[in-house]
């Protein structure tokens, strides 16, 4: 993929090379949703269930005796949280049968049955095999939730259910102008993941800006300790901290342009410094030995497991790793550390936004049923559920009442009180999955962090790819409105 030996400019501080590649100018980011993974637009299939009763306790007209059938992601946060209001809807509902049915090869699976016209009514379509949303939108495949929206809350019928989201929830799920596609079910909080417990042992705090990120790896090595580890064979996890960095050095416009597939958005000099701070990971040997080739679960285990101090991961990774972490590591989440101290955004700059996307197929038989089975999800007890069974907060704004918050619960929120209006939102990894997992990560930063391309090598190759699919008329693109 290139040589290792173009990053050679170690004399020249970190501002300097942003001021060197500052002549570059901007650059715009390339738009590649062509994940050809959704063929047939409105394949059709069999009709759809009659239409119920509108009452005020059955705001949407469901169908009481219709078949429902659900698909969920059996991932980081297990399936018995959408069993449980599976329940909920038997009960409401008695005379309806309900097939449920979990999975982690969500693309394998039901992506024959979106093209054959005979989707499930709710997906939760998430994991290395998600399907492409923009692909799902741009071939109008999806079911506006809007209905779900205005509907009545369960708990508060005087209030919508939009009315009990947390901000940007609902925007998250649209694409273009109003029609909500998407319904992300998790809360969830992105940023570096660490272990409290083991910087205590080194005499650490969590470095805020990146010297002192680098000084700290070095302390660590000196103790057999790598600075970091991430999912090798995904590496699409690295965004989850590298993102929110390039935000804070350049400001959020930048991750704006990249989403937007602006021209060489790219070669930014935010972007560069960033690439740049996370290759000296690599260069410097803070890298735990074998990770590229290591996958998200082994890389969390040897993280658990005091071999690693860092990790870029989401809030599920508290219930992903419960099984090996143990009952003193008091688990934390970091904003990503700065550049210096003239990036644009303070520290605190974090990722964090809806997650776990379930999505009601067009061409479904019982959409209604499905929109239901979300709004039963958005009640504040099935949510209160969610949060104590998988560690993660929920779309719902609140629900924690009375909750005792675990300790990556608690940082979680900390960091999102420190982080304040500087919340980013990027979003190629749900405009465009195949640009964002397989391109910007495995084929991009992959090699970059094992080493095998130098940071200007990767970026003109993202570039490139951000390009293509920036002119490929064949999929559909989004821009921030």
């Amino acid at each position: 993929m290139g040589s290792t030996s173009a990053h050679n400019n170690e004399g020249l501080g970190r501002r300097d090379l942003i001021k060197r590649s500052a002549a570059l100018g901007l650059i715009a980011v390339p738009t590649m949703s062509f994940l050809s993974a959704c063929a047939s637009s409105d394949s059709g299939g069999d009709e759809k269930v009659d239409k119920g009763k509108k009452t005020d306790k059955n705001p949407l007209g469901v169908n009481d005796s219709a078949p429902l059938e659900i698909v969920i992601f059996d991932g980081g946060f297990g399936t018995q949280y959408a069993q449980d209001a599976k329940a909920v809807y038997e009960k409401t509902y008695p005379k309806a049968q309900i097939k449920f049915s979990s999975t982690q090869k969500i693309r394998s699976q039901l992506q024959p049955r979106f093209n054959g016209g005979t989707p499930p009514d709710l997906i939760d379509n998430s994991g290395a095999e998600q399907m492409d949303m923009g692909v799902l939108v741009g071939k109008k495949q999806l079911t506006d939730l809007t209905p779900l929206l205005d509907a009545a809350s369960i708990d508060d019928p005087s209030k919508k259910v939009r009315d009990t989201l947390r901000p940007g929830i609902v925007e998250m799920g649209q694409f273009d102008g109003d029609p909500v596609w998407i319904m992300y079910y998790a809360y969830t909080v992105y940023g570096v993941w660490y272990s409290q417990t083991a910087l205590e042992k080194l005499d650490a705090t969590y470095p805020e800006n990146w010297d002192d990120m680098l000084a700290l790896c070095a302390k660590a090595k000196k103790k057999g300790i790598a600075g970091w580890t991430y999912a090798g064979k995904h590496p699409y996890y690295i965004p989850f901290s590298l993102y929110p960095f390039i935000a804070k050095i350049g400001g959020r416009e930048v991750l704006d342009a990249i989403d937007n597939l602006e021209p060489n958005a790219w070669k930014h000099p935010a972007v560069k410094a960033a690439f740049e701070a996370y290759y000296e990971l690599f260069k410097k040997g803070y890298i735990l030995k074998g990770t590229p080739s290591i996958d998200h679960i082994q890389s969390q285990t040897a993280w658990t497991k005091g071999k690693a101090l860092f990790i870029p991961n989401g809030s599920w990774v508290e219930n992903e790793a419960s099984k090996t972490m143990p009952a003193d590591f008091k688990l934390s989440v970091g904003a990503p550390s700065g550049l210096d101290g003239s990036d644009k955004l303070p520290f605190g700059t974090i990722w964090a936004s809806g997650g776990e996307p379930f999505i009601v197929p067009k061409s479904a038989k019982n959409p209604d049923g499905g929109m239901e089975q979300l709004r039963i999800m958005l009640s504040e007890a099935s949510s209160k559920n969610f949060t104590q069974s998988v560690k993660s907060l929920t779309a719902l704004n609140g629900g924690t009442d009375g909750i005792e918050l675990t300790p990556g619960l608690t940082s979680a929120s900390a960091a999102l009180e420190k982080a304040g209006a500087n919340v980013v939102n990027p979003r190629l990894q749900d405009w465009y999955v195949k640009l964002q997992k397989e391109q910007i990560g495995v084929a991009g930063l992959g090699e970059m962090m094992a080493g095998r391309a130098t940071p200007a090598e990767t970026i003109k190759k993202i570039q490139g790819f951000a390009d293509a699919a920036a002119k490929d008329q064949s999929i559909k693109h989004y821009k921030h409105q």
